[in-house]
């Protein structure tokens, strides 16, 4: 069983990012200025060059010895300026970085960061609906990682929770990086490119293939054909005639003919191997630098410590391999040399070498960067809300609970979040939940979700307590038709009720979120199924919640036998104003907001439910 862990007096995260943007950014005007210093240089010792230049060549009074000293100080202003440049490049990403963090920590990070959309799946049993993906989504305000492998682990994490001992390992994983700021900035500064192309999933699988050698008769056959060229070039330097290079051409095109389609398929799977492999060396060799106490980080570091050379550098040298491969057949200027001088056939030979001898470690060195940059976004996404607690996330076995005090929703601004108090167990395992339009069921549902989502992944909640049981989330909300598919809209609703049906009765236990069950039938098809489907939900060990405009839908509460409660929330009309105050209340609601909004917008609605009437018509 998991410890609920508030966080002791916490470092302030707006106090950090500002001092941190403002000292990056004072360097940044820094180097700014030394870069006009540096090109002003380059400028003057240009034109010393040019003057020095005019006397040494062409006018004969100076020795064009003097033209060594200006153009070896260019030389060291270019080296020098290009690192200069390269700072300041690195100071730019560091301001951008803190500004983005300022921006999240003032609710404004929508539109800046991945988005996850690639995650999104219709068939997922809540991803959807509790905006886990997407635009303005759980993923988006989150993730942090640099490569596809910590993108594809923290994906898997919202979209699978996990079990009670795991949560604990992550939660204590979150907790030693969370003010290890220096460690993101890092991260987040990694100068490699990061787009969504480059997948290093795509390693993995090269290497899951079985590895292919160059034979030795043809590697022995390159180095013959390689140092033939090269005695034949000599040949021909001294005087022999093309005749002996002509010879040796021949032979080689006949013998690159015999493997060329061998080569081809190399080329193009070590392609697709080594997408993103500039990234994952640097994002590796972080990693290495760093020591870790907690289990899990401890584990996954472990799994990184190879005798002989860091997996950071054999992930350099294969990128390095293929691209030295791509010039053998794609650079014009080096690819005849590397024709003539067989080279072709050993970096193929070298390649698969690396496969067979470095690939089995492949797995686990990708899995291990996959989760550290997961458990480094949800720790920088647990230092930037200081006042958001880990849960407390017992063992399956003790039973379903979901027991929240001043539970909120955190993708909506701390300003507007308003909380509430939640509670099902085994003794309540339905709550019932009416209310006016746009009072604030709906946003109900997707907070007890969401901050599930988070629990189970280890992460920090928006709540000042959550006790937690795991739990599969199920939810029936934005359940729209299909004309691609000719479904209407209700059979689209049952059709996803169904399959949380199917998934409760199994282990971990389902939370259901049913939004307006049964929407799109008449009121007593809705009040029989949404009965049944209740019971059969409830029989099968799931717990849930249930929201509905349908006030006959709250008599079911009183046939469960004081496992089931209702709730509900209240709008107050102001002077023609719509207010809500979004407070959860016992019982059911008492009134409707539905016509007091049509008029609200114009439209005319009489008791007589006449809709649009012109009452100044004859």
């Amino acid at each position: 069983m998991t410890t609920q862990s508030a966080q002791s007096d916490p470092i302030d995260p707006q106090k950090v990012y500002e001092e941190r943007r403002e000292r990056n950014l004072a360097d940044q005007k820094e180097l700014e200025a030394t870069d006009g210093r540096f090109a002003a240089a380059r400028g003057f010792v240009f034109l010393v060059a040019l003057v020095l230049g005019w006397y040494s060549l062409f006018d004969g009074s100076l020795s064009p010895a003097w033209l060594f000293a200006p153009a070896g100080t260019f030389v060291v202003l270019i080296i020098a300026h290009s690192r200069s440049i390269k700072r300041l490049q690195r100071k730019k990403r560091a301001v951008a970085c803190y500004e983005q963090g300022l921006n999240r920590l003032d609710d404004r990070w929508q539109g800046q960061g991945v988005t996850g959309q690639r995650y999104r799946d219709p068939d997922h049993p809540c991803s959807s609906d509790l905006d886990l993906f997407g635009e303005a989504s759980l993923f988006e305000l989150v993730c942090g990682a640099r490569t596809r492998l910590g993108e594809d682990t923290l994906a898997s994490w919202f979209s699978t929770g996990t079990d009670a001992k795991s949560v604990l390992q992550r939660q204590k994983s979150i907790a030693e990086l969370r003010e290890n700021i220096d460690f993101h900035e890092s991260l987040a500064l990694l100068d490699a490119d990061v787009h969504d192309d480059l997948d290093q999933n795509q390693l993995q699988q090269w290497v899951a293939a079985a590895a292919r050698p160059v034979s030795l008769w043809r590697r022995v056959s390159a180095c013959v054909l390689g140092l033939l060229a090269v005695l034949s070039i000599v040949a021909w330097g001294a005087g022999y005639g093309l005749s002996p290079l002509l010879i040796v051409v021949l032979l080689e095109i006949i013998f690159f003919a015999t493997m060329l389609k061998e080569i081809r398929q190399n080329v193009s799977e070590a392609d697709a191997a080594g997408s993103g492999l500039a990234i994952l060396s640097q994002v590796l060799e972080l990693i290495e630098q760093q020591r870790f106490s907690t289990p899990l980080l401890s584990h996954l570091s472990g799994t990184l410590q190879t005798e002989g050379h860091p997996p950071s550098w054999q992930i350099l040298r294969i990128r390095n391999m293929i691209q030295t491969l791509n010039n053998c057949l794609q650079n014009q200027f080096f690819g005849p040399i590397a024709f003539l001088l067989g080279v072709p056939v050993h970096a193929v030979h070298r390649i698969e070498i690396w496969r067979e001898t470095i690939g089995p470690h492949i797995p686990e060195w990708l899995d291990a960067v996959g989760q550290i940059e997961a458990l480094s976004s949800l720790a920088r996404y647990s230092f930037e809300h200081p006042d958001d607690p880990f849960p407390e996330v017992i063992d399956e076995s003790q039973g379903p609970v979901y027991l929240a005090e001043e539970l909120g929703h955190p993708l909506i601004e701390t300003s507007k979040c308003i909380r509430n108090e939640i509670r099902i167990d085994s003794q309540q395992r339905l709550i019932m939940i009416s209310g006016s339009n746009m009072s604030g069921k709906s946003t109900l549902l997707r907070t007890v979700g969401i901050n599930a989502v988070l629990a189970l992944c280890g992460a920090p909640v928006r709540a000042r307590s959550l006790r937690i049981s795991p739990f599969v989330v199920g939810t029936a909300m934005r359940v729209n038709d299909s004309l691609q598919h000719g479904a209407s809209l209700f059979y689209s609703v049952i059709s996803r009720i169904k399959s949380l049906v199917e998934r409760s009765g199994q282990s971990p236990p389902l939370l259901f979120l049913l939004d307006e069950i049964l929407q799109g039938t008449n009121s007593h098809d809705r009040r029989v199924g949404a009965e049944g489907i209740i019971r059969q939900l409830v029989d099968s060990n799931a717990v849930g919640f249930v929201t509905t405009h349908d006030l006959a839908l709250t008599d079911i509460v009183d046939s469960f036998d004081g496992l089931a409660t209702n709730i509900h929330f209240e709008d107050h009309l102001i002077n023609g104003t719509m207010y809500f105050d979004y407070r959860i209340r016992s019982g059911v609601v008492q009134k409707s907001n539905a016509l007091e909004l049509m008029r609200m917008i114009g439209l005319n609605v009489g008791e007589d439910n006449s809709v649009g009437e012109n009452k100044s018509s004859p």
